[in-house]
């Protein structure tokens, strides 16, 4: 993993090598984090920099209107805020979970800072352009940060929309996504042409296909990555169930499982960030944790990797 530093650092080495601002919106920022503040990566495509782990949205937010989960997931989202998380991500395939967030965030003091994200989930031009209007609707928004392409339905017909709508302001980012192995080639392949700012798609630490030539590629061709199924949709809990943290995990920051997990992800340089799902605060809390303080490097990676397959 290449080196993280620190805010103070980042300033003192730019004042002395006179690099500026290019330098500091470039490779090293991507790597900015400060003592108590969640780690940072530039989103490639222009330099803005975004908090390493985010939240998503299957399932747990497609509540119905009125339900007694509604107050629990408010306290996921403000637990989110407050311990520096950003990025939300949505769809419509999700249910009610957009409008869910577009209700909870407008609610939630300093909401503002969120970085909305959603997808376009049908085919057709009309009725992509229909949809993603419904979905700015739902979840409040007049410009959406991210728009994407949810599992590759009729991409090329809603990234010739989404440019247009970048051009006018619409969207902020372009992306496409899925969820499993099977897609990696694809994608790799439309993040090879620039049509795109994010790629999302599955990486765990069970699950390591990505690995193969994917997150290589993303780095490559300058695209900022979104990791979904970071715990292959909770089962990595139950093969570590009753099984104690290995002791030299404390080296990383690593207080428990999920960290373990996240913090192997957020360790791969090609990673932007990392959105797992939960409607638990505490549990979103200690997900937030992971993109806080020490990383492992590349022999620490190699490390988790080896002691995680010994277990299964």
């Amino acid at each position: 993993m290449k080196p993280v530093l620190s805010r103070r650092e980042m300033i003192k080495l730019l004042g002395t090598t006179g690099a500026g601002l290019s330098l500091c919106t470039a490779s090293m920022a991507k790597y900015l984090y400060e003592t108590g503040v969640m780690m940072k990566r530039a989103i490639p495509s222009t330099g803005e920099l975004l908090p390493v782990v985010g939240l998503g949205s299957w399932i747990q937010f497609d509540i119905a209107a009125g339900s007694p989960e509604r107050n629990t997931l408010k306290e996921v989202l403000k637990t989110v805020n407050e311990k520096g998380g950003r990025l939300i991500d949505s769809s419509p395939m999700y249910g009610r979970s957009e409008t869910t967030i577009g209700e909870l965030t407008s609610e939630i003091q300093h909401a503002g800072k969120f970085f909305y994200a959603t997808k376009v989930w049908t085919k057709g031009e009309q009725e992509g352009i229909a949809q993603m209007k419904a979905s700015m609707r739902k979840m409040r928004r007049t410009k959406m940060d991210l728009m994407q392409v949810h599992n590759l339905v009729d991409w090329q017909t809603h990234i010739r929309t989404l440019k247009k709508w970048k051009e006018e302001g619409v969207v902020r980012y372009i992306g496409i996504t899925h969820y499993t192995a099977t897609a990696h080639r694809q994608l790799e392949q439309i993040i090879k042409t620039g049509a795109v700012d994010f790629v999302q798609f599955n990486y765990s630490i069970g699950i390591r296909n990505a690995e193969n030539s994917l997150l290589k590629a993303a780095e490559d061709n300058g695209i900022a990555v979104i990791i979904n199924e970071p715990f292959e949709s909770g089962s990595l809990f139950n093969k570590v169930k009753g099984k104690a943290l290995p002791p030299w995990a404390a080296d990383y920051d690593i207080r428990s499982w999920a960290q373990f997990f996240l913090k192997y992800i957020l360790s791969h340089d090609a990673v932007t960030c990392v959105i797992p799902g939960t409607s638990n605060p505490t549990h979103a809390a200690d997900n937030m944790e992971a993109g806080y303080n020490k990383l492992p490097d590349e022999k620490g990676r190699i490390k988790m990797a080896t002691y995680f397959d010994t277990l299964v």
